[in-house]
């Protein structure tokens, strides 16, 4: 047994695997690259999958890594019973080993014993262990009890146990389709002295037999049809908690009871004011702040669907839990201090963008706080209407679902007022959602087949002799493609860039003596690159040399903007703060997008200030460097990744004077001067607390320029002015048209003022009741209201009906004094008008509007008012 923290444990990990030559991985994002089926990476394997499909090669072939994920939505959410298990958490890390081709059954078995019983690595208890194969792996079997001597009483047979063939807790499969494989469990017993039985047996679900890692022999890509096709090389990828393996190193029966945790719950506990230190909601809490800050960290932000739509629930969640704690005051963003602390390097990523991570946590707070108020008072209405003593599932998954209104506070409040609440009824509804979001989120397995590998030259190169190694027509392969024909080449190497990391495929024509092939797009495909396109004349065919030629005018603009949106980015951070980090980016031959983090709309002084810092570093004609470099030498030089960056040992570096320093592998100008000129053309908000801007540069942001300025002299002439005077003279017109618009509403007033002396002429004896019934012509529908009014003030008891005729629709208004209302309502009789000229309408018993579009209608709705009129008042 071990003592060790839990960063020693992880540690231990990676040097036991290091002396197996073994590369060690860095966990890739939480957000999955070019993965959107995926909601976040759940498990190590994550980042592999392409190798395993046979689609990426590495210059690995073994690899570890402490991979971070989170399990709280789609296909794995363990987010409900967070806080009430021994084990279960949103957010924790994997420790994983993989083989791409290399070891496979007896290797990966006898690594994980040895590194978990011998004297050396953790020394666990052999008796403790028991393990599981997939019924039908007689290799996995043979392998535990022959060679590594588990007895055969302690190594179980699960057999498919989820309602389908290869459908089994022992057989591993990314989804419905898709990468699958037998897989081996190992399984730690923490003692009689817990309550639970070990695996496949009815008390299962106990904590005393806890998995602690799983071995899967990836060796399948299971088909829409259910079939199995082998992948092209077996591979292995296991996954152990690190939480789990360190509570069984530690000695305690419960991951909220390792170190980590701990520290975690104390700095919960101390912020709340809290002294019981074992209360479920401080497990909550503790649990939530590590996979809410990573979350933000790898850039998601709270909205209402997708990933955000999972944040928010976490947040919330943890807040409720603080709400139920009795918390004072705000304190959720308060967690991410001691959590940087606690955590360690593992949140260098955290820390660096701390002040933003409290600001969002912060947010979300106050609008929970807002959410929680309003959700009492629609909670009160539904409890207001109710007929019996029980409030149905559905009311309380709408408050739930749609409003955010938690179910645990919905039912305390029923309990509080002796109303039953339908928990079954929420339950379905709830299931049914999950059977929606695991429908939408099923894994795009669907791929085309290819081993070639493209060699990029085009940094140094616009034009590249090369040879089809792929041919793809309506993505089947093939040998030729012919005249007409759209479809997919993939040459040996290219000058085309693939669209990556926000700059957009290259477009050109592939050509030699016998045809042309228009290329309309360039995509990655793995190791391959694909230019997409039709064949202009004569065909293509494999092992056919062509002559590779980029659209070198668009490229050209294309590496202005690329190489201005590094140094927007640097003059954002300079003028906004250090809390700006990219959210994305498009970058083609017209423009340049830049998504960011920032609370505020940028102001027009800040748009200019940063406008200035650009276009000063252009004049400045730096050169433009890039530079081949290890990833951690590239990080210790403080290079920032602008784009998405796999764990790729070598990366490029781009420099630009001392000014901006990121990873980028887009294609670039030679020296800041070749960008002339760099212009904001808009800013705005596309999310919470995410802003973007558009930009332009070079001839286009001349021309752009030019247009505006053109545009200054056109509208100065218009004006009858010049440029230099023209806002005093706006500042005058705009002046005097305000005095035209009083003078127009005074002779409004007047105008509505006589109409009423008019109309007072025209009224009628009804049954004892002043009736007036009338069309105006040449009158606004907003001036009826007023002479409505004057007129009831003028009548003091009476019926009034007017109407217009304004862009060709009827506009209605009724009348009633409140005497007559308990006789005549206006409501009533605006909608007995309405229905007769193609309209509807409605309002209060005094007054009432409509609009309908039956002109001719007009006359005969007006004359039988009168019938209608006198037949409610007798």
């Amino acid at each position: 047994m071990s003592s060790k923290s839990t960063d020693e444990i992880r540690q231990a990990f990676f040097d036991f695997f290091q002396t197996k030559r073994h590369e060690v991985v860095p966990s890739s994002s939480l957000v999955p690259h070019n993965e959107p089926t995926l909601l976040f990476t759940n498990a190590g394997m994550n980042q592999f999958k392409d190798i395993f499909l046979g689609l990426d090669k590495r210059a690995y072939s073994r690899a570890i890594s402490s991979q971070r994920c989170v399990r709280a939505g789609g296909k794995h959410n363990d987010l409900e019973n967070v806080g009430y298990t021994a084990r279960h958490h949103t957010f924790f890390e994997m420790l994983g080993n993989f083989s791409f081709g290399d070891y496979f059954k007896q290797d990966a078995i006898k690594y994980a014993w040895e590194l978990l019983t011998s004297k050396q690595w953790f020394n666990l208890p052999k008796e403790r262990f028991w393990i599981t194969v997939y019924h039908s792996d007689e290799e996995a079997y043979n392998i535990w009890q022959q060679e590594i001597g588990i007895p055969a009483e302690r190594i179980i047979r699960i057999g498919d146990n989820k309602g389908g063939i290869y459908s089994s807790d022992n057989f591993w499969q990314i989804g419905n389709t898709g990468l699958c494989g037998p897989c081996t469990e190992i399984f730690y017993d923490h003692g009689n002295h817990i309550w639970g039985g070990p695996p496949g047996s009815s008390e299962e679900d106990g904590d005393r037999y806890i998995e602690i890692w799983n071995i899967v022999f990836m060796q399948f890509n299971r088909q829409l049809d259910g079939s199995l096709k082998k992948l092209p090389i077996p591979s292995v990828d296991t996954g152990m908690g690190l939480e789990r393996i360190t509570a069984v190193l530690q000695r305690v029966n419960s991951t909220y009871e390792i170190d980590l945790f701990r520290q975690l719950i104390a700095a919960v506990a101390k912020v709340i004011s809290l002294s019981d230190l074992n209360h479920k909601s401080l497990y909550v809490i503790a649990d939530h702040i590590r996979s809410s800050a990573f979350i933000i960290s790898d850039g998601v932000f709270p909205t209402n669907e997708g990933r955000g739509y999972v944040l928010r629930r976490i947040i919330r969640r943890a807040v409720r839990h603080g709400y139920m704690l009795v918390a004072k005051e705000m304190f959720f963003y308060k967690l991410v201090a001691p959590l940087i602390q606690i955590m360690g390097n593992v949140a260098n990523k955290i820390k660096s963008q701390q002040t933003m991570i409290e600001k969002i946590l912060k947010n979300e707070e106050e609008q929970f706080a807002r959410t929680l108020a309003r959700g009492l008072k629609l909670l009160d209405d539904e409890l207001a209407k109710l007929q019996g003593s029980t409030l149905s599932g559905e009311t309380a998954f709408r408050l739930y679902d749609t409003y955010g209104f938690p179910f645990d506070l919905t039912a305390d409040i029923c309990r509080e007022r002796n109303i039953k609440l339908n928990e079954l009824g929420f339950n379905s509804a709830m299931k049914q959602q999950k059977r929606r979001a695991q429908k939408s989120s099923r894994f795009a397995t669907n791929f085309i087949q290819v081993n070639s590998h493209s060699d990029f030259s085009g940094y140094e190169n616009n034009n590249q002799l090369a040879i089809v190694t792929a041919i793809f027509h309506q993505g089947k392969p093939v040998n030729v493609l012919n005249e007409g024909e759209f479809g997919v080449i993939i040459l040996d190497k290219t000058s085309f860039y693939a669209e990556s990391g926000g700059q957009v495929g290259d477009i050109g024509i592939l050509s030699n003596s016998y045809c042309q092939f228009t290329v309309s797009d360039t995509q990655k495909y793995a190791q391959a690159i694909k230019h997409i396109g039709k064949v202009i004349t004569g065909s293509i065919a494999i092992k056919n040399s062509v002559n590779a030629r980029i659209d070198i005018e668009r490229r050209n603009a294309i590496r202005l903007n690329h190489s201005a949106t590094h140094l927007l980015h640097a003059a954002l951070r300079d003028v906004l703060g250090m809390h700006v980090i990219q959210k994305g980016s498009l970058v083609n031959d017209k423009y340049l997008r830049f998504d960011f983090s920032h609370f505020t709309a940028i102001t027009p002084m800040q748009i200019s200030k940063i406008e200035d810092i650009v276009n000063y570093q252009i004049r400045k004609n730096n050169p433009i460097v890039t530079t081949i470099m290890d990833l951690e030498a590239a990080k210790k030089s403080g290079a920032i990744a602008l784009c998405s960056e796999k764990n790729y040992a070598q990366v490029r570096v781009l420099s630009i004077g001392d000014f901006s320093i990121e990873l980028c592998g887009g294609t670039h100008a030679n020296r800041t001067g070749d960008i002339g000129l760099f212009r904001i053309s808009k800013e705005y908000g596309i999310a919470a607390g995410i802003r973007r801007i558009e930009a332009k540069t070079g001839q286009i942001a001349i021309d752009d320029q030019h247009q505006q300025s053109n545009l200054l002299v056109e509208i100065s002439k218009l004006m009858k002015s010049n440029p230099i005077s023209l806002i005093e003279k706006i500042k005058a017109t705009l002046d005097n048209v305000k005095l035209l618009e009083r003078s127009l509403n005074q002779l409004k007033w007047q105008q509505a003022a006589q109409e009423v002396i008019s109309l007072s002429q025209q009224v009628k004896q009804v049954n004892g009741v002043h009736l007036l019934v009338t069309q105006l012509n040449n009158t606004e529908p907003k001036q009826l209201r007023i002479i409505i009014d004057d007129l009831k003030n003028q009548l003091k008891s009476a019926i009034i009906v007017i109407s217009t005729i304004s862009n060709n629709k009827v506009s209605l208004i009724v009348g009633v004094t409140n005497d007559l209302t308990a006789k005549i309502k206006a409501s009533d009789l605006i909608s007995f008008i309405a229905q007769q000229v193609g309209g509807k309408g409605g309002g209060r018993p005094d007054i009432a509007q409509a609009g309908g579009s039956n002109i001719k209608a007009l006359p005969d709705a007006l004359g039988s008012v009168e019938k209608w009129v006198n037949s409610h008042l007798t």
